[in-house]
């Protein structure tokens, strides 16, 4: 989706682009139409010879690839830009180091690449956009789906997935209504940089003993993520829902009262944050980085200290709070909120980057 609407500002802004794509994705289907020329790339290692004998450019990478490809690209003339679409926590800095630039989204991205000694950082966070009809609606209402996301590389994934449909024939249609009292909801794939698991081995006791809340999720993920969350909502099982992956998003976030987010270190900023406002629903999240960036805290949601610390007491209270009435969505103030994750706030993010590479548009159709 990041790079559709990468690729959409560069488009409005005249530049020509050509997207090297893996020929075996068949997501390009189901994006935002685009002029872009589609090229295909089965590995990294064969871009070098693809682009010898041409002017030199600048090659924007989504995922990162092997050093001595950036090696071959610099010695042809090129620039290689690399956008950091994950906080570095945890992880290796090393593959960004090749790279003439690397580009953060969220500001929360930028103190991860400082604090890991990555030097060629752009200083400004390229906040990605709400997409709500990025795959179209379903038509009528939400229906239970799989929650299943299996991994066609494992054996186990690939078994059960030919099973499922098989098992799934015996399940009664399952279409969504609510129920009584709060409504919390996960509108998310269930992965896990989104610690699920983490986060409600601390919050699923206090849901327990907080009565007429219950728990919709809206999302699928694979089997050992989905395991893993399965148990640590045992203490709250009877009021949770699955329903699986929805292609109509606004749908799931209208459904529910609030939206819950993950714990903060491992999210990047967390799109589905920003899309939860803009239909309206508030967000409960953790108060840290990337969730400072993209919740107003009693304006747009509300900000809870991070259960690790103190075992959900904060989040108890929080949840009280809202109980008794005390939080009221201010959607104007939260319209100005959203501007900076508006499309034209995007494409004069996408405009000053490419000002920044040396590259200043002079007409529809040039290639930078």
């Amino acid at each position: 989706m990041f790079t559709a609407i990468f690729t959409a500002a560069l488009e409005r802004l005249g530049i020509e682009t050509a997207l090297f794509v893996d020929p075996r994705s068949d997501a390009w289907s189901a994006l935002p139409a685009t002029k872009s020329r589609l090229e295909p790339l089965r590995h990294a290692k064969d871009l070098p010879g693809m682009l010898r004998g041409r002017p030199p450019s600048r090659i924007v990478f989504q995922t990162l690839v092997p050093v001595e490809v950036i090696g071959e690209l610099h010695a042809q003339g090129h620039t290689a830009v690399a956008f950091a679409h994950m906080p570095l926590y945890g992880r290796d800095p090393r593959p960004l180091v090749p790279y003439d630039l690397v580009v953060p989204v969220s500001r929360h991205v930028i103190a991860s690449l400082s604090a890991a000694g990555i030097e060629r950082v752009y200083p400004e966070p390229l906040y990605g956009i709400a997409q709500l009809e990025r795959s179209g609606a379903d038509a009528g209402p939400l229906r239970a789906r799989s929650r299943y996301d299996w991994d066609r590389h494992k054996v186990r994934d690939r078994a059960l997935g030919v099973l499922e449909p098989l098992w799934r024939r015996f399940l009664r249609e399952r279409i969504f209504a609510r129920r009584p009292g709060l409504t919390l909801g996960i509108v998310s794939r269930i992965t896990p940089i989104k610690q699920f698991p983490l986060l409600f081995g601390r919050v699923a006791p206090v849901l327990a003993r907080t009565p007429g809340v219950h728990l919709e999720i809206f999302g699928s993920g694979g089997y050992a993520s989905v395991r893993d969350l399965t148990r640590a909502l045992r203490p709250i099982r009877h009021r949770v829902r699955f329903w699986g992956h929805q292609r109509d998003v606004r749908a799931a976030y209208r459904s529910i009262d609030f939206l819950l987010t993950g714990l903060p270190e491992k999210e990047a900023l967390g799109l589905n944050v920003i899309e939860a406002q803009a239909c309206g629903t508030p967000v409960l999240a953790p108060d840290a980085p990337p969730f400072d960036e993209t919740v107003v805290h009693g304006v747009s949601g509300l900000r809870y200290r991070d259960p690790r610390e103190d075992g959900g007491a904060h989040f108890e209270s929080t949840l009280e709070l809202v109980l008794r009435g005390r939080f009221r969505f201010d959607a104007e103030a939260t319209k100005v909120h959203l501007e900076r994750f508006s499309e034209d706030a995007f494409v004069e993010r996408v405009r000053a980057l490419v000002r920044a590479l040396g590259y200043v548009p002079a007409s529809a159709g040039s290639t930078p």
